[in-house]
């Protein structure tokens, strides 16, 4: 019975835990970090883990930005500045919009495309180009940093691509945010364009509460496996504006749930009695921890697909549906909001897409002409392409051709040698065979003397003896001179 008591604790524990963003086993839990802020007082409402470090992502791209904008306000670069993709740009790995190397764009049209695309080769151009190289961009970071007031980040690239070098805390992109809208405001719209135009290609913004929760209006997503999916998202209500910033959660659809949750939580707080940024306590961790097992585990890498995007309350804030308890208690009301009830409310569409044109060049003509002149160059590659792909099919088929002639010819030769060895073997004669047929040659019965062959063939057979006269003994004493003339005469005629 206890076991069973013990057991039904444990798990409920463990659904709190994961309910307020807490990953892993006891020894090795890892809180999520979450942070909701008034932009115009800087007081926190809810924070959870705020200074713990973190790994940015692409929400690095806000502090790029901020760097280039202050570069312009200082003068040493403007919107019409043209940043151009180097070969080490253009291999940078997506999110990316591809261009070739040597291509060029504005500045303006550049930060449009990383706030809305998050494109990492264009992102790695500014860098470049504003800094002379990347690793000179970086100490512009850092040193920008830690002048508007950020304690807590380091900063080695411009994109947020993964680097175990590279990260940052709730707590510093609340003030990076708040210094983005109080230090250029005639740049504002930046963070809430809903998608960007490029030829004939609309590209929506990566942000899922845009368009969909009420007020949304910026400003930055970011994923890698090591860090999940991060945001920072403001949004405006009857005058007053809120930044909520959520890390590490495991997917996109979450993020946005419990982004939006905040917002309705934060709203429905007055956040006057909250402790300013600068106040909160440093963390004691001294390095990010790797998302990776929780987010990604031993699997491909999740697609970064944003999703339906976040959801609204319906009628009544979730603070109201809680009652006082919401109101008196973040850590119940964060987890009430991630309850399934509360995931379950009806999700709106998005509003339609108010694309915002962007161009490479210097302006839409010089754009247009480019991208011409491009697409044509891509026309005659494909042709020449499909023009080799033939030529070497047809390469491939007379090859195949050449060789089963070759077979066929091959083998009606060894026919033909064959058939002459054949004939050959049939006509010639052994070296060691007589003029006479061999007696025991097959198929022939065994001829004998006097049965069917002459007495001279039959003799033949087998060598001639010398034939032995016999003369008599009387004989033998006489002289043989007159049988020798008679014998002499009979040769003559």
């Amino acid at each position: 019975m206890l076991d069973h008591v013990m057991g039904r604790l444990l798990a409920r524990a463990a659904g709190v835990a994961a309910l307020l963003g807490v990953f892993g086993g006891a020894a090795g839990a890892v809180t999520v970090p979450i942070l909701v802020a008034d932009v115009e007082s800087g007081r926190v409402i809810y924070s959870q883990a705020p200074t713990d470090p973190w790994y940015p992502a692409s929400i690095t791209k806000l502090m790029t930005t901020y760097v280039a904008l202050d570069l312009v306000r200082q003068g040493r670069a403007s919107m019409d500045t043209l940043i151009t993709i180097s070969p080490t740009a253009a291999a940078e790995p997506p999110s990316k919009m591809g261009f070739k190397p040597g291509t060029q764009l504005t500045l303006g049209n550049a930060l449009k495309i990383i706030m809305v695309k998050s494109a990492n080769d264009v992102a790695f151009a500014i860098g470049e180009s504003l800094g002379g190289t990347v690793d000179n961009f970086a100490s512009m970071m850092n040193d920008t940093a830690h002048r508007i007031g950020m304690q807590d980040s380091r900063w080695t690239n411009p994109n947020g691509l993964p680097d175990p070098r590279q990260w940052t805390s709730a707590r510093d992109m609340a003030v990076l945010a708040r210094a983005l809208i109080r230090d250029f405001p005639d740049d504002r719209d930046l963070f809430s364009i809903s998608a960007i135009q490029f030829g004939g290609a609309v590209i929506p913004n990566h942000n899922g509460l845009l368009g969909r929760y009420p007020g949304t209006d910026g400003m930055k997503t970011g994923f890698i496996c090591s860090g999940g999916f991060n945001v920072v998202a403001t949004a405006t209500r009857n005058g007053r504006r809120i930044v909520a910033i959520v890390m590490g959660q495991p997917s996109p659809r979450e993020r946005d749930v419990k982004t939006a949750d905040l917002f309705d939580y934060a709203f429905a707080q007055d956040g006057a009695n909250g402790p300013g940024l600068d106040a909160l306590q440093t963390s004691s961790l001294g390095a990010p921890p790797d998302m990776r097992p929780y987010v990604c585990g031993g699997k491909k890498v999740p697609a970064i697909e944003e999703g339906p995007g976040a959801v609204t309350a319906s009628g009544s804030s979730a603070a109201q549906l809680l009652g006082g308890m919401a109101a008196n208690s973040p850590s119940l009301a964060i987890a009430a909001f991630s309850s399934p009830a509360m995931r379950a409310r009806t999700l709106p569409p998005r509003a339609p897409l108010q694309p915002v044109a962007v161009w490479i060049g210097r302006d839409p003509g010089e754009g247009q002409r480019i991208l011409a002149e491009q697409a044509a160059e891509a026309q005659a590659a494909a042709a020449n392409v499909r023009t080799a792909r033939m030529e070497a099919a047809k390469a491939r088929r007379e090859a195949a051709l050449a060789k089963r002639q070759a077979v066929k010819e091959a083998a009606a030769q060894a026919r033909a040698a064959k058939s002459a060895t054949k004939a050959a073997s049939g006509t010639t004669l052994p070296h060691a065979a007589s003029a006479y047929t061999a007696s025991d040659t097959p198929g022939m019965p065994e001829a004998k003397p006097g049965k069917g062959l002459t007495k001279a063939k039959a003799t033949a057979k087998a060598p001639a003896k010398p034939a032995v006269h016999k003369v008599p003994a009387k004989a033998e004493a006489k002289p043989a001179a007159k049988p020798a003339r008679k014998s002499a005469a009979k040769a003559d005629e």
